[in-house]
């Protein structure tokens, strides 16, 4: 697979500090970067202003649609058969709001008895291993806020997680996510839209009758790298160079190859969608997802942070070793519109792009089972296939992945998933074939 090289440009523009290059105290180096990220819009001959007032007037536009939306009684969120995935058959107004909401819930993508069968098998997994006997309480103070012990689980190689991972009705819905986006430009392909990276995440049980603090709204892609990378400089160059009107969240080029910021609370992959299946029923008032249903909403995060009214030193609250949050103080025209799933089965599943705004509604006594396991789209890239290596080691010891907390759980577990169970989309997706 061809790369371009990190350093094109489209304009040339006033160079951007990089990490290395700032310095040590963070505080300076936030001024340096807003400093050198003004200077690069003011040389393309608009102002700060300018170029956020364009952003603000397409994010208000599309906050008041889906306000709209709301107040007819419609689905914000767009629901689409997975036997229309399968088919072909998906229809191009169904494409249309894919494309202008970024999340879908894909209706039947497993059958409820398998779901069903995979929650069971989780259950047996864990309690054959005497995990509750044996857990540590939450392994990072993120997942810990939620208030219930345990509700997400540090488990990566359960037969369940790795069948769902590599079975061929999941590669085909993550086939037509990743096709969504624009993968290939400029004689480059920055990713491989059919080939998945089988990137190991973890699961959730929240049990009937809890009452948990949920989470609140953030965003995953990356925090201070965002802004100091030049990976990231170039992801989004359409913001700083005078071409705000060409920005497209869609658009791969330059995010397959990026390197990580020192201290930044990111995902190492790259995912074209966040995800997860359900392995049980769920109301959409019983503490669901919760998304800004706006991709271009990145643009405006982007660029709040070089208004006049943001502290030269803060980035509106953005900076490392936390995720990135998303404020009254700072954004309260996108929290505007927040919008939540609707109900789910076992056997949905549930999907939003990687720069949207998300969190979980916080509740009491919850009414049934909240059961998920989380599986994204991460299509085989250069940076993935770098993760892969690492994936590949941790899947043979049984060890927790790099990108999570250093629990290894199921080292010593005799009935997790094991390399000699793994079919041709398994292999393919740690890289051994």
């Amino acid at each position: 697979m061809t790369t371009a090289p990190l350093s094109k440009r489209s304009t040339e523009l006033p160079p951007l500090p990089h990490w290395e290059e700032v310095p040590a105290d963070l505080k300076a180096a936030i001024r340096e970067i807003k400093t050198a990220l003004r200077a690069r819009i003011e040389a393309s001959g608009r102002a700060v202003e300018e170029v956020f007032a364009v952003v603000e007037q397409r994010i208000a536009a599309r906050v008041e649609e889906i306000e709209a939306a709301k107040r007819a009684g419609e689905t914000v969120w767009p629901v689409i058969d997975y036997a229309d995935i399968e088919n072909g058959t998906v229809s191009a107004q169904a494409l249309e709001l894919l494309h202008s909401r970024g999340c879908l819930v894909v209706r039947g993508h497993f059958p409820r008895e398998q779901a069903v069968a995979w929650d069971q098998g989780i259950v047996d997994y864990v309690e054959s291993n005497h995990f509750f006997e044996n857990y540590r309480g939450p392994g990072d103070d993120f997942f810990g806020s939620v208030g219930s012990k345990p509700e997400i689980y540090p488990i990566y190689w359960s037969p369940a997680q790795m069948q769902a991972r590599q079975s061929d009705r999941m590669a085909r819905v993550q086939a037509f996510l990743n096709a969504q986006w624009t993968h290939e430009s400029d004689g480059v392909q920055w990713f491989d839209p059919n080939r998945d990276s089988l990137y190991p995440d973890r699961i959730r049980r929240r049990p009937p009758g809890i009452d948990s603090g949920g989470l609140g709204t953030h965003l995953d892609p990356g925090t201070l790298d965002l802004w100091m990378t030049e990976s990231s400089q170039n992801a989004f160059r359409h913001l700083f160079d005078g071409t705000v009107d060409q920005y497209d969240p869609w658009n791969a080029a330059y995010r397959t190859d990026g390197s990580q910021y020192p201290g930044s609370t990111m995902c190492s992959a790259f995912r074209t969608f966040q995800g997860w299946t359900a392995l049980s029923d769920m109301d959409h008032d019983q503490g669901v997802l919760h998304t800004v249903p706006i991709p271009e909403a990145m643009a405006y995060l982007m660029l709040r942070p070089l208004l006049a009214d943001v502290p030269e030193d803060d980035m509106c609250g953005v900076t490392v070793n936390q995720v990135f949050p998303a404020s009254e103080t700072w954004h309260p025209l996108l929290l505007r519109a927040v919008s939540g799933i609707p109900d789910v089965k076992a056997g949905d599943s549930v999907w939003w792009h990687c720069d949207m705004i998300h969190g979980v509604a916080p509740v009491q006594n919850q009414k049934g089972w909240g059961n998920v396991m989380y599986i994204p789209a991460a299509p085989w890239c250069p940076r993935n296939e770098r993760y892969a290596a690492a994936v590949r080691e941790t899947f043979r010891t049984g060890s927790s992945p790099s990108d999570f907390p250093d629990e290894n759980y199921e080292r010593d577990w005799a009935n997790r998933f094991t390399a000699a169970d793994l079919n041709h989309t398994g292999r393919r997706g740690l890289g051994l074939e």
